[in-house]
């Protein structure tokens, strides 16, 4: 059988464009399909997912909280943690008093040795009771009261320790005992800072040497 295509090529073009217009509309529609279905994969994700994930944690966290709270005496280990966070300030307020028998040991002779002594922080206030060979030493002791000073944290400021408030000797030059009553400067005590002592000797300044840390 013999056929003849009796079509004009522009009716081809046309039929041509139609089947073409087809495809691309039909491809259009089945990426549109895909597009819309990952979109509705993400919203429901979003929608019932996250909504679950939410309502796990908060399950979660009511079940930790219940717990925590069903511990015994709670509240007072919760004092007790935020009474801890507060020793280290404390202890930098805490003055630091065993330096006075290292001050003492290098500001009084030895004739003239301390029986009883007094300590008042909060009043600064120091009373020393001592006897000695005699009435001599006691003046020197007296004098070097008057003359320590003391440098805080190398500052090379030198500051005034104490001030005499009252003294008493009694005796003789072979015998003789005291009693000084003393204000001191509570920095000397501070135990964030480095003291260093130092006595003032006419011309010349004695360093004393102190373990203070």
């Amino acid at each position: 059988m013999i056929q003849f295509n009796l079509l004009p090529d522009v009716k081809k073009q046309y039929i041509k464009a139609k089947k073409t217009k087809r495809l691309i509309m039909s491809s259009s529609l089945i990426v549109s399909g895909v597009a819309i279905a990952i979109v509705v994969l993400f919203v429901s994700f979003v929608q019932i997912g996250q909504n679950k994930y939410i309502k796990d944690l908060t399950k979660d966290i009511k079940k930790e909280t219940a717990s925590i709270q069903s511990i015994d005496d709670l509240d007072t280990m919760l004092t007790v943690q935020n009474q801890l966070t507060l020793l280290p300030g404390l202890h930098e307020q805490k003055p630091q008093t065993s330096r006075l028998f290292t001050y003492l040991s290098q500001l009084i002779p030895l004739e003239a040795p301390v029986n009883s002594l007094s300590l008042d922080t909060e009043a600064s206030g120091l009373d020393l009771k001592g006897t000695a060979d005699s009435i001599a030493t006691i003046n020197k002791l007296i004098d070097t009261f008057k003359v320590v000073t003391y440098k805080a944290d190398d500052s090379g400021v030198e500051t005034k320790v104490f001030t005499i408030n009252s003294s008493r000797i009694y005796g003789d030059n072979t015998s003789a005992s005291y009693q000084v009553s003393l204000t001191f400067d509570p920095a000397i005590f501070d135990n964030t800072r480095q003291i260093s002592l130092s006595v003032t000797k006419p011309g010349q300044t004695v360093p004393v040497e102190t373990e203070t840390r």
